[in-house]
C-alpha cells in the first residue's frame, strides 16, 4: 500500500462474542478513524446489527473482494469485506453461544485478512476475539489464530508478544503446564525467541534494542542455591546472542526485571512462562494490553481478551484493548515505512 494513512483489516471475531460491538465502537470513535483507514472482515449483518443497537448511525457497505478497498472512498462509508459463501447465522440466535456457524464465519474472516495483507491490499490485520471451540466444532484443524497465520503465511516461527505503553513481553512458552517449562527452556529455543525479538524490534522504533530474559527460579537461581537453569541453559544461550551482536542481557530475577525496563532499562523482556509475563504486564495496563504476533511477514495485532460471552449484546464490552491493537499496527505499518 503506498496511501498516507494505513489500511488495517479488522477482523469481526465470534459473532456470539463481544466482537461486533467493540468493532462498531471503534468505528464510531473519531479519533480511532484519524488513526487509519479501517477496512472490516467478516459478515455485514451483525456489524450492522451492534452498530445501530450500540452507536450513532455509521455507513458501511459490503463489497465482495479486498482488491475493492484501493479505490475505496473511505469519507463515504466503511467496507465490510463479506463472504456470501460462508452461511453467518443471526447474532441474536447464537449469541453467548458456542456456534459452528459462527466459529466457520469467524475463520473465513481470518482468512481473508491474512490474504489482503500479503497481497498488498491493506497493510496490516487487526483481530478481534475469536472461539476456538467454535472453531473447532467447525472442523477448522487450526487451534487459534497463532497456528492459521503461520500456516497461511508459511511462516516457522512466530513469537506472542503482549505490548503495553509501558512494558513489552515477549514469551518463550505460551500455553504449556507449568512443570513442562523446565524442559522446553531449551538453549535451542531460547535462541530461536532471542533472535526473533531482535529482529522485530525495529518494527516498534527500536533499531538497536535492548533485551532482557527473566529467570526460571527464585533470584535466578542465586548461583545455583535455587536451580541451576539459570547457568546451565539460560545463561549460556545469552552469552551465545552477545557474540552474535545482539544486546540481551541477564537472567534477572523476575520479581525487578519488568520493573527495571518499565523504567526504561530495556525496550523489552523476555518471559520464560505464560503467567511470569503476563501477570506484569497486566497489572500494569489491564485493559490496554495488546497481542502482537512477531516473526510475521505481515502485522498482525489483537485485542488480549476473549469472546466474553458473559456480557455479548449487553452494550458495556470495552473497546480499549482494541483501539490500543488499532493504535500498534497503525504505528508499526509507520516503522516499517520508514524503514523501507
Amino acid at each position: 500500500m503506498s496511501t498516507s494513512s494505513p489500511l488495517l483489516a479488522l477482523t469481526l471475531g465470534d459473532i456470539a462474542g463481544v466482537g461486533p460491538e467493540i468493532v462498531a465502537k471503534v468505528l464510531a470513535d473519531s479519533e480511532t478513524r484519524e488513526l487509519a483507514h479501517l477496512a472490516v472482515f467478516g459478515p455485514h449483518r451483525p456489524l450492522r446489527h451492534a452498530i445501530d443497537q450500540f452507536t450513532a448511525g455509521i455507513p458501511t457497505e459490503r463489497v465482495e473482494s479486498a482488491a475493492e478497498l484501493s479505490a475505496w472512498d473511505f469519507r463515504a462509508a466503511v467496507p465490510v469485506v463479506d463472504d456470501l459463501s460462508v452461511r453467518a447465522p443471526s447474532c441474536r440466535e447464537v449469541m453467548g453461544k458456542v456456534d459452528a456457524d459462527a466459529g466457520r464465519s469467524s475463520h473465513a474472516a481470518v482468512l481473508a485478512a491474512i490474504d489482503a495483507c500479503l497481497a498488498g491490499h491493506t497493510d496490516a490485520m487487526v483481530t478481534a476475539p475469536i472461539h476456538k471451540a467454535a472453531w473447532s466444532q467447525a472442523g477448522v484443524k487450526h487451534p487459534g489464530h497463532t497456528e492459521v497465520l503461520a500456516e497461511r503465511t508459511g511462516t516457522r516461527r512466530v513469537l506472542m508478544m503482549l505490548a503495553c505503553h509501558q512494558l513489552k513481553v515477549i514469551l518463550a512458552t505460551i500455553h504449556i503446564r507449568l512443570a513442562d517449562v523446565p524442559r522446553a527452556i531449551t538453549r535451542e529455543r531460547l535462541a530461536d525467541v532471542i533472535e526473533g525479538t531482535a529482529e522485530s524490534m525495529p518494527l516498534f522504533g527500536a533499531d538497536t534494542p535492548r533485551l532482557a530474559i527473566a529467570g526460571l527460579n527464585p533470584h535466578a537461581g542465586d548461583g545455583g542455591l535455587f536451580g541451576d537453569e539459570e547457568i546451565t541453559v539460560i545463561g549460556p544461550a545469552v552469552e551465545e546472542a552477545r557474540a552474535r551482536g545482539i544486546d540481551i542481557s541477564g537472567p534477572f530475577p523476575a520479581d525487578t526485571v519488568f520493573a527495571r525496563a518499565k523504567e526504561g532499562a530495556f525496550d523489552a523482556v523476555i518471559a520464560l512462562y505464560h503467567d511470569q509475563g503476563l501477570a506484569a504486564i497486566k497489572t500494569l495496563e489491564f485493559e490496554r494490553t495488546v497481542n502482537i504476533s512477531l516473526g510475521l511477514p505481515i502485522i498482525r495485532t489483537s485485542v488480549d481478551h476473549g469472546t466474553a460471552f458473559d456480557i455479548a449484546g449487553q452494550g458495556i464490552a470495552s473497546p480499549t484493548s482494541l483501539r490500543e491493537a488499532i493504535q500498534w499496527a497503525t504505528e508499526m505499518v509507520e516503522n516499517r515505512r520508514r524503514r523501507g
